[in-house]
């Protein structure tokens, strides 16, 4: 099915939007469209390419022109389809073009709001959990989100600039046999050529106490025209190897994305994706839901929904806590388990991934575990009375518990 972006629309279906801005002048030959360097080639990256097809907002045009010192626009012609010219709070639109909000402070704003920065032994290395790192292997995108948590960094107009040390960093990892599971991520790893990704995966691999690869990416919504057969062959060779997959909107999964997910996953890569919850994106239960089953039927467990991280320039798109917890509520045994992801918030400084979950747990000592369910009935299970096991904290048990 194809149609246009500003047709509205819940995103329950699949639906592709080639060649749309560009089927004008003759139209676009549909080797270069489904060419991954043409669509990097000519992505949207100025003014006068947004204002050649969108009607922009005076707040949108505003921060198209700060943009240049923050966090770079681009968006890719795929992805610049699926918004619509006159609408600025519309889902995609949101994530994508500069705000003038986004020049506006927070006292809550961090320039490096998950303290990679402090957990970095060598350049572009982060170690802050015991047997995994996070391997930052460049500072570019297909495309730029604006809610970025590495904004400092990525797109080559941050505060910083990222130096990954490629030697030292293998150094370190031969030398640190905890390290059982690296994570390539950055910018992003998959806008690599194939050979240069094939020996950062080999050079990697090599390293025997390294028992898993995961590459976290969002070019597969991107850009769904570089995941090639070419380059699910190389992937493969690699396993076990995992993919954790960025997808916030159900609109976001297209015909062509459903594609690109399904040669992943035919080719032996366990496929997660992780969400950010976002004010005028995804923070209402039923986009939630329509994103997890989608995510579903392309063959990719929710794995996690982000609370957005307290980014400079990000207030605009954060949305509290308790609307992360009520679409948890709304998720949890009203869909299968498979759907519902982990909401998780980063603690701020560098704390790490806290799960937050509605309260389930009403009364627990060494007797005795009161929970309910997601209907609110209320259920005891019966405890071993092990006292060397923490419990959690203990409350009074009132029928008000059947109400929370």
């Amino acid at each position: 099915m194809i149609t246009l972006a500003t047709e509205k629309g819940d995103g329950k279906e699949f639906v592709s939007h080639a060649p749309g801005f560009w089927s004008g002048d003759g139209g676009i030959a549909p080797e270069l469209w489904n060419d991954w360097k043409w669509q990097l080639k000519n992505r949207v990256t100025s003014l006068a390419q947004l204002e050649k097809h969108l009607d922009l907002s005076e707040e949108e045009r505003s921060g198209v022109l700060l943009s240049g010192d923050k966090l770079a626009l681009a968006v890719t012609p795929h992805f610049f389809n699926l918004i619509p010219r006159d609408n600025p709070n519309d889902a995609i639109r949101r994530q994508m073009i500069p705000r003038i909000e986004e020049t506006w402070t927070s006292p809550y704003d961090m320039a490096d709001p998950c303290g990679e920065d402090s957990h970095m032994p060598v350049p572009g290395l982060v170690h802050r959990y015991p047997d995994r790192v996070l391997f930052l292997v460049t500072d570019r995108c297909a495309s730029y989100c604006r809610y970025c948590t590495r904004s400092r960094v990525v797109s080559g107009v941050g505060e910083q600039e990222l130096h990954t040390n490629f030697e030292e960093a293998f150094r370190y990892l031969e030398q640190h046999s905890e390290v059982r599971d690296v994570l390539l991520s950055g910018g992003d790893a998959l806008i690599f050529s194939d050979d240069k990704l094939d020996k950062l995966l080999s050079r990697l691999r090599a390293i025997k106490h390294i028992e898993f690869l995961r590459i976290g990416t969002r070019v597969p919504i991107f850009l769904p025209q570089r995941i090639t057969p070419e380059l699910c062959a190389i992937l493969a060779k690699y396993h076990p190897l995992w993919m954790s997959v960025h997808v916030n909107h159900p609109r976001e999964l297209t015909i062509e994305v459903k594609e690109a997910l399904e040669r992943l996953a035919n080719a032996g890569i366990p496929l997660g994706n992780q969400s950010v919850l976002l004010a005028g994106v995804n923070d209402d239960l039923e986009t939630m839901k329509t994103l997890v089953h989608k995510l579903l039927m392309c063959r990719v467990r929710p794995y996690y929904i982000y609370q957005c991280d307290l980014i400079n320039g990000s207030a605009h798109l954060r949305t509290s806590v308790a609307k992360g917890i009520e679409i948890i509520e709304g998720l949890r045994g009203h869909t299968t388990g498979y759907a519902v992801p982990q909401y998780v918030i980063d603690a701020p400084g560098g704390g790490g991934k806290v799960p937050i979950n509605p309260g389930y747990i009403l009364y627990h000592d060494n007797e005795k575990i009161v929970i309910r369910n997601y209907e609110g009935k209320i259920f005891e299970y019966p405890e071993t009375g092990n006292e060397n096991v923490q419990f959690a904290p203990q409350r009074e048990y009132h029928d008000e518990y059947l109400y929370s």
